[in-house]
């Protein structure tokens, strides 16, 4: 009979164990690496493009390309990824931001920046990102024994919220002290530390299997329509962001409803991630949910029911707290949803079923802007964000009702299968 003490002495052991596998290393270090690039080029884009704008036309725009680079691609990119090898695919769609921002910075050099040639660097990004996402996800699940996935994926995912938070900080402060062009070399840099961390990274041969084809992408998404665990997860949370992402309107928040200009929309901007980061590291030493379907549909209902205080708080401790709630919730809904999506899927059709998924998540974020934007102009943004909050709480008992297979879905390899293995 186990005790608490001994499954988290039993699961600190599986932790290291998991570190010991080079191939996780070498996956975690380019991710780590990509991230922060990743995540500081989207700040210093924005800066950039407000700077010579001065529009908020002009970020509307960055989002456009940014959904519609993603919505074009991803389903081709999924097909990609089950068809050639995946490191390499991965190592491609990281070589392309990297020409990128070594175009801006000869086009700094030469003075020659534009929105457009800005415009050109998104879409040239949105479409690596499409090969890079569903290829990064897909290579985990080979890498790492089944019963040790979910504390794989939440360890990763604990350094992507690093990421999150660090790139856009460490971008400002480039910008601030450096310069643009420096900032844009930091990407590279950081973004080769990526790439040389992936080369010594070997994997299980995969035999593909995909043509590139329009039956290949079929394929993937037949897959997912006719799983309703799969399509029920994926359903939940494009909805549940839709209507109860409120990033968008923080500007509003922190200048007309909680009137506390730059600083407050700092502090609220910065409460989320830290938020996701410390749900993340929770769950990196807490052992992994069985009742997964549950787990995941009561995540997205306190994350509507979060998003309901944040939207009617007039007070900033309270919002920030709210907000930070926001993240945790968001945070353990990501997890059991790629825990899911990825333990439910064959590795042949990994690429694909990753990619419709992310179109789901795209469209949300995209559209769930819009949304939240139209509502806020016509109702003001109070309405919008509480109304938004109640709808994701909705979504959750709809769901519930009309997919009972995602609530009774449990993940069965935790403590008794690691000890068996």
């Amino acid at each position: 009979m186990y005790t608490d003490a001994h499954r988290l002495v039993w699961h600190a052991r599986l932790i290291r164990s998991l570190l010991a596998i080079p191939a996780f290393r070498e996956y975690s270090l380019s991710r780590l690496g990509g991230g922060i690039g990743n995540s500081l080029l989207q700040a210093l884009i924005l800066w950039q493009v407000f700077a010579i704008s001065g529009s908020a036309l002009s970020l509307a725009i960055v989002g456009l390309v940014g959904f519609l680079a993603t919505l074009a691609s991803s389903l081709l990119g999924g097909v990609v990824v089950d068809a050639y090898d995946r490191r390499t695919v991965l190592i491609g769609s990281q070589i392309v931001p990297i020409l990128g921002s070594l175009g801006m910075l000869a086009a700094i050099h030469t003075d020659r920046v534009s929105l457009e040639l800005i415009y050109a660097l998104v879409l040239v990004t949105g479409l690596a990102q499409s090969f890079e996402s569903p290829a990064r996800q897909a290579i985990l699940p080979a890498i790492v024994p089944r019963w040790q996935f979910s504390r794989a994926l939440t360890m990763n995912s604990a350094v992507s919220s690093f990421t999150s938070i660090t790139g856009p900080a460490l971008g400002g402060i480039l910008i601030a002290t450096a310069g643009i062009g420096a900032t844009y070399a930091a990407h590279v840099a950081l973004v080769l530390l990526s790439l040389l961390a992936l080369l010594p990274l070997r994997l299980p041969a995969h035999r593909g299997g995909a043509r590139i084809e329009v039956a290949a992408i079929r394929e993937g998404l037949a897959f997912v329509w006719h799983r309703p665990v799969l399509l029920g997860a994926m359903t939940l949370d494009m909805f549940a962001v839709l209507f109860g992402g409120a990033r968008a309107l923080l500007p509003v928040y922190a200048t007309q409803v909680l009137q506390t200009g730059a600083v407050g929309y700092g502090l609220l901007s910065a409460s989320i991630e830290v938020g996701t980061l410390i749900m993340a590291l929770v769950l990196v030493v807490l052992p992994p949910p069985t009742n997964t379907g549950r787990v995941l549909l009561a995540s997205v209902a306190a994350f509507g029911l979060a998003t309901i205080v944040f939207g009617a708080s007039a007070s900033l401790p309270l919002s920030i707290v709210a907000y930070a709630f926001v993240g945790m919730a968001d945070q353990v809904s990501m997890v059991m949803r790629h825990n899911t999506i990825q333990l439910n899927t064959p590795d042949a059709l990994r690429g694909r079923v990753t990619a419709v998924s992310s179109v789901f998540i795209s469209a949300s974020n995209e559209l769930g802007a819009l949304e939240s934007g139209l509502v806020a102009a016509v109702a003001g943004a109070v309405f919008a964000v509480v109304s938004g909050g109640i709808a994701c709480v909705g979504v959750v008992g709809l769901i519930t009702w009309r997919i009972p297979s995602l609530r009774r879905y449990q993940h069965k390899s935790s403590f008794a299968d690691s000890a068996a293995g």
